[in-house]
Formats: structure tokens, C-alpha cells, sequence
């Protein structure tokens, strides 16, 4: 049998079951919220459910998993990884470039404390944010520790990298393949 936590091993089983996956199993795109030795948290990136691991099959917290999990019988209380398709990260981080101009024209069309959000050529998003100028680095900070939500959104849109500019009164979110 293979390693279901490996990467480079899609589509393996995490035990010994031979059978079809089960009737009541459910795939999706994961985020690994926590995890430790004997158990993990998924939250699924699509509707927000979260679905507790009564084992961890390798993974990590922070972890983007597409895979197949089902209930562990007879509760159904707790799940099981049945297979991992993929299994990979992605990285936020602040970049010491300033807001693109597109992004500042964005920003001058709002006003304070509201977000536009925009489709990238391609895939991704953008996501323009004003703030009072004395907050900036405080807003960038907000978004660095909302792992949670940015990384969820992100492999919602199926993308690889976060990247994060400011500048007084401008923070640009951007979702990027």
C-alpha cells in the first residue's frame, strides 16, 4: 500500500480497505485548520464545514488537501481520509513592492474601510482595501493573521500564492497563480 500523505502519491488509501469508497464519503478541497500526532481538523474551503479527524494521516496544519473523507462508523461522529488526490501549501507573504496602479486606482474610486474585489487576467483575484494611512501596517498584519480565511480563498480559486502590498492607506490582497 501507498503513503496517502505523500504528494507524489495521489489517489492512495489511508488503510486497508480494498472496497469501493463509501457511499457516504464526501470530496473537496480541505484546509488542514489543526493538527496533531493522533488527530486533525479539515474545514472544507467550499461551504465551511468542519469535519475532525479521528486519526492524522501525515498532515499538517495549514495543509490544502483535495481528498475524499467519510464518516468512522457506527457514530459518524469523527471522519477518515479515504484518499488524497493532492496535497500542497500556499504561502502568504508580504511583499516589499507598493500597490500595482491599477490597484491605487481601485483604491482612489473608494472610500475608507471598503474592499473591491476583481477578477485577475487569468486566474486569481484582487483585493483592494482602504484604511486610514496610520493603520496600514496594522491592516497587513490583520490579513497575515487571518491565515485561516485568506488560505481557504485562495484554494477556492484554485490559485498558489498569496501576495500582500501596501502602502499608507492601501493594502492589495493578491490572489495569484
Amino acid at each position: 500500500m501507498t503513503d496517502p500523505t505523500d504528494p507524489n502519491e495521489c489517489g492512495s488509501e489511508t488503510d486497508d480497505q480494498t472496497d469501493d469508497t463509501p457511499e457516504n464519503s464526501e470530496e473537496g478541497t480541505f484546509l488542514v485548520t489543526h493538527a496533531e500526532a493522533e488527530s486533525a481538523v479539515l474545514r472544507d474551503v467550499d461551504d465551511g464545514r468542519v469535519h475532525t479527524l479521528s486519526s492524522n494521516p501525515g498532515v499538517e496544519t495549514e495543509d490544502v488537501l483535495e481528498a475524499a473523507i467519510a464518516p468512522e462508523p457506527p457514530l459518524e461522529v469523527t471522519h477518515r481520509v479515504i484518499e488524497v488526490e493532492s496535497r500542497r501549501r500556499i504561502p502568504i507573504e508580504e511583499s516589499p513592492e507598493p500597490p500595482t496602479e491599477q490597484e491605487r486606482d481601485l483604491a482612489a474610486d473608494q472610500a475608507v474601510g471598503e474592499v473591491t474585489r476583481e477578477p485577475r487576467a487569468g486566474v486569481g483575484e484582487l483585493h483592494v482595501i482602504t484604511v486610514p494611512e496610520e493603520t496600514t501596517s496594522d491592516a497587513v498584519g490583520d490579513v497575515l493573521d487571518d491565515w485561516e480565511t485568506t488560505i481557504a480563498r485562495a484554494a477556492r480559486l484554485g490559485v498558489n500564492r498569496v501576495e500582500i502590498r501596501s502602502e499608507p492607506g492601501i493594502v492589495s490582497v493578491r490572489y495569484l497563480p
